[in-house]
């Protein structure tokens, strides 16, 4: 499951999986996000926090989010990984050499320190 907030003043979408992903998530994620995209453009940055990275429900759930990622890296500046989990502190070193928003990878306790980089964005 993902909860998510959309920070309009700052452009900044938060995203908080709290348990695995579901490929209805991925709807939801993207028709809120398309509909931003549609009125500002762009979104400055994508926070990901979540203590570990709790997989996905589904292949279609797995398919869902590469589509999410294809469709949408070109309209996001910068992704946030705020994590605790090893896999998610590699994720932004494989990511960054296939999609162009910049990526990179903060403890999970340094919420404000991503915000802050997220923001330089703006």
């Amino acid at each position: 499951m993902i909860s998510f907030e959309i920070i309009k003043e700052d452009g900044i979408v938060v995203i908080e999986p709290s348990g695995t992903l579901e490929q209805a998530d991925f709807e939801r994620l993207t028709k809120e996000i398309d509909a931003y995209i549609n009125e500002k453009g762009f979104v400055n940055g994508i926070i990901i926090h979540t203590r570990n990275f709790p997989g996905w429900e589904s292949f279609g759930a797995f398919t869902h989010h590469m589509k999410f990622i294809k469709d949408h890296h070109r309209k996001i500046k910068k992704v946030a990984a705020v994590t605790g989990s090893t896999f998610m502190s590699i994720a932004p070193k494989i990511a960054n050499h296939f999609v162009s928003a910049e990526v990179k990878h903060f403890d999970y306790a340094d919420m404000d320190a991503a915000k802050k980089w997220v923001k330089e964005a703006v």
